[in-house]
């Protein structure tokens, strides 16, 4: 027994485990569980950009198994991707693998599996192709465009560097400038006149009042009147001024007749000249009796 496990066997025996802990360890950062049993597929592709080993395997977004080698065949020029799958997962005949890359570059394989219920044997080869993710689709559809694009921003930018250097636009810029400022003081103008009203509105509200009061004065006074209007017997006062109106038109119609009384008197021009020669007679015996007035007046002394 002692010849068994002298120091020798034991070394030897210690490395055994260490490279077998060591050989457990590298697979296990690897994702390998080797104490997980499981089933090994192929997939074969002209380009695999981005794959490496341990990538993982995905369908429909979960994770079913891992990239466990990656060889290149020099003789079809092709890459054979072996693939280590759960035991639990069954392959559809027809189904294909595809790799897609993200945005930092990570490539993952994804199973699109067909629709049947015949299924593919353990060690079996499907079609891979390499699928347009969202880089291929940037550097496909999206940068052809952009260098499309680079010389029109090119010239738009020499343009505007042409118009922002125009004495135009400076002088723009400064009247734009003077028109601010303009704007700074009416608006300081502006709040000092809101101020001075602010600080004037009691005066003015005081008037306002007075005015009010002096109104309601006025509407009393006015409201007597009213009163002493609707008191004055208008009535009989209009009939009498209509009753006058009307003689008024009359002997204004009379004065207007040539053949009446009144109308004689004034359109008659031998009396105009009788009384005429009546006033001027008279005037006469005024002046005579005047310069001779013992001729006229006899004054006796008893």
């Amino acid at each position: 027994m002692k010849s068994l496990f002298n120091k020798n066997v034991v070394i030897a025996l210690t490395v055994i485990a260490s490279l077998c802990l060591l050989y457990w360890g590298i697979e296990f950062l690897k994702g390998v569980n080797l104490f997980k049993p499981a089933n090994f597929y192929y997939a074969e592709f002209e380009q695999v950009d981005g794959l490496v080993e341990a990538s993982p395997v995905m369908v429909n977004g979960f994770q079913v198994g891992q990239v466990r080698e990656i060889d290149y065949d020099y003789n079809t020029n092709r890459i054979s991707v072996m693939m280590s799958m759960n035991r639990d997962m069954k392959i559809p005949v027809g189904s294909k693998a595809s790799i897609e890359t993200s945005l930092t570059g990570t490539a993952t394989m994804v199973l699109n599996l067909a629709k049947g219920d015949v299924y593919m044997k353990v060690g079996d080869t499907m079609m891979g192709y390499q699928a347009n993710g969202l880089m291929g689709q940037i550097s496909g559809e999206v940068m052809p465009q952009v260098t499309q694009i680079l010389p029109k921003v090119d010239s738009i930018m020499m343009s505007v560097n042409g118009l922002l250097a125009s004495p135009q636009v400076a002088a723009s810029v400064m009247r734009l400038d003077a028109i601010t400022a303009q704007l700074a003081q009416s608006s300081q103008q502006l709040t000092q006149l809101i101020i001075n009203l602010n600080k004037g509105m009691p005066a003015v509200m005081g008037n306002v009042n007075g005015i009010t009061q002096n109104l309601s004065a006025t509407t009393d006074n006015l409201n007597q009147l009213s009163s002493s209007l609707n008191g004055m017997p208008l009535d009989s006062t209009m009939r009498q001024i209509h009753a006058t109106v009307a003689n008024l038109q009359l002997l204004t119609a009379q004065l207007n007749n040539p053949e009446s009384s009144l109308g004689q008197l004034l359109n008659d021009k031998s009396l105009y000249q009788n009384a005429d020669k009546v006033l001027a007679d008279l005037d006469s015996l005024f002046i005579d009796i005047k310069k001779n007035p013992k001729r006229y007046i006899n004054v006796k002394v008893f």
